[in-house]
């Protein structure tokens, strides 16, 4: 029998959690069409996966690429990390709906909350859309090389239907209230898998005032609910302010996990500890257990932000400011070898002070592979104390030591990396916090997938290789509804990676300008994937995009509670 595909001799891990299994699996157009041995069959094109482990495709559920994906359809830095399925318009912030006069101040939004540049935005994307539905209609005339799932954002529903008003804390009018929920409803019914909100102090506008829904009422969002339900139900998706009023942000998400059914919001101990580790898992039992489908997700390593000086500085000052405007990475280096010009640098540090605490500052390492000290061991404090000099010193001279190229992670999230290793596996939280599109002169954690697997089944043996592939893959596949995806089996899209465990590798990373208008952003790759499939067609080879795009955006899912939602007709908002 011939085939399109056969990947033989792989040890596949289904995502399941079963245990692996030496076999061949045969594809056929977009499926699976067989798994077994394989000798006597035949195929187009072969892969030799012996050593290798053959796993779905990746499911991330808390993306930006958003607006990335307009000027880049490969999605990197996603799609060199076994990332075959992106959940875009998180955190409330999105494109649609959008009337021509409030696009660019989304685009301003999306700039001032994701650290994406307004004029990529808007030099980069078509912006031929109003509505959600439409904007998903213009992703798919795109052709992205991984497959799409969507969410409409509550700030840019609540601009649209309140304008100016959306940003303070008045609730809408009833007759708003009911335009919000509708536009919720065509959304899901157009084919967004749910709704997103940001409650988050720190995500403002240009003008520091919070983005519009962060002070919304339980009631606001239960109208919301109610709107998904109408469409068919829906997937409420937020990020929270766990740090001034937790009591609050807990029974919104059991409000609405009874309303709707299906929640996933972004958690993270940070420094609570074991003790926050429990109350977390507590809260998600009890709700799934007595009110809906409740998810998290986590981080897989303690991150926030990098620093260097190849895109933000260490301190904020005016000679520091000056040094980052030179044009190169060379002429900077050769300021920091003054030693007029480095004495104004280390005077301006120890006068404003370093923008972060050098206790929480931690170098990656000047060659190689990046150093992520998950250990908690070798802050840039302790490499000053060690040297006997102040940490501005110490980092100036890693920094011309390293040519410039050094960077250094900043610990905001996940400090306490006992409890991090608790909280990521928990039965219903998802180990893939990566915030891909987003944040793109800051950070790029885009490498989750990679880190998690590499560090937590490889270096610590905290989950097994069956384990963590399912945490990656079946979870949230789950947590999203998603049909014939999350798992290997016939019949199921042929989303699939081929790697290897012991080669997989997050490399350095990179700052590069290829954003619209030469604008920068930081990068990562990878090493030890051998392929990534989506829907049948080779995306990824050996670290190499092939030039196939044959994503999809997703628009049919299956709701977590079913009986609950009863779908009623929708009435499109004008």
């Amino acid at each position: 029998m011939s085939h399109d595909l056969i990947i033989r001799n792989g040890t596949v891990v289904d995502g399941t959690g079963a245990d692996r299994v030496v076999a061949d699996i045969a594809v056929d157009g977009d499926r699976i069409s067989v798994i077994g041995d394989l000798r006597e069959h035949s195929a187009r094109r072969e892969l030799d996966a012996s050593g290798h482990v053959v796993s779905p495709g990746f499911v991330d559920l808390h993306t930006h690429l958003d607006a990335q994906i307009g000027w880049d359809p490969y999605m990197t830095s996603s799609s060199w990390h076994g990332v075959t399925t992106v959940l875009m318009g998180n955190c409330g912030v999105t494109f649609a709906p959008a009337s021509p006069d409030n696009r660019s101040y989304l685009a301003e939004m999306m700039e001032s909350v994701e650290d994406i540049p307004k004029e990529a935005i808007l030099d980069g994307l078509p912006w031929d859309w109003q509505t959600y539905g439409e904007y998903l209609d213009s992703v798919e005339r795109l052709a992205p090389a991984l497959n799409v799932v969507g969410l409409v954002g509550h700030c840019a529903v609540r601009y649209h239907v309140m304008g100016e008003r959306s940003l303070t804390d008045e609730g809408p009018t009833a007759d708003e209230l009911r335009q919000i929920a509708d536009i919720a409803a065509e959304s899901v019914a157009d084919g967004a898998v749910g709704y997103s909100t940001s409650r988050l102090l720190g995500h403002v506008v240009p003008d520091g005032r919070c983005v519009p829904g962060t002070f919304s009422s339980i009631d606001e969002y239960l109208a919301i609910a109610d709107g998904m339900n109408r469409a068919g139900g829906g997937l409420f998706q937020a990020v929270l302010d766990f740090d001034t009023k937790a009591g609050h942000e807990f029974r919104l998400l059991r409000s609405m996990a009874e309303r709707c059914g299906d929640v996933l919001f972004s958690g993270g101990v940070g420094d609570r500890g074991l003790d926050g580790v429990n109350r977390f898992n507590d809260f998600l039992t009890t709700t799934n257990a007595e009110a809906g489908r409740i998810s998290s997700l986590a981080m897989s390593r303690p991150s926030g932000f990098l620093i260097g000086i190849t895109q933000e500085p260490p301190v904020k000052g005016s000679a520091w400011k000056a040094l980052m405007e030179l044009s190169t990475i060379a002429e900077r280096v050769a300021a920091l070898r003054n030693s007029s010009t480095r004495a104004e640098l280390v005077a301006e540090a120890e006068r404003k002070g370093m923008r972060f605490d050098p206790r929480m500052i931690y170098p990656l390492g000047m060659e190689g592979l990046p150093d992520y000290h998950v250990d908690g061991e070798g802050s840039l404090a302790d490499v000053a104390s060690a040297a006997g000099v102040s940490p501005i010193d110490a980092m100036i001279d890693r920094l011309i030591e390293s040519n410039g190229r050094e960077l250094f992670n900043v610990w905001f999230f996940n400090r306490n990396v006992e409890a991090l290793g608790e909280f990521l596996h928990l039965e219903n939280v998802c180990p893939n916090l990566g915030d891909a599109g987003a944040h793109v002169g800051q950070i790029c954690d885009a490498d989750a997938p990679t880190f998690y697997l590499r560090h937590w089944n490889r270096v610590t043996g905290r989950v097994s290789i069956e384990q963590a592939v399912q945490g990656l893959t079946q979870k949230p596949a789950a947590v999203l509804g998603l049909k014939g995806r999350g798992t290997l089996a016939v019949g199921e899209h042929a989303d699939i990676n081929v790697f290897s465990p012991e080669r997989l590798e997050t490399l350095y990373p990179e700052y590069v300008h290829d954003l619209p208008g030469g604008k920068g952003r930081l990068q990562v790759r990878s090493a030890g994937y051998a392929a990534t499939l989506v829907n049948g067609e080779i995306v990824v080879e050996e670290g190499q995009h092939t030039g196939a795009r044959p994503g999809r955006v997703i628009r049919e899912f299956a709701r977590g509670r079913p009986s609950q939602v009863r779908p009623l007709p929708v009435h499109k908002v004008e």
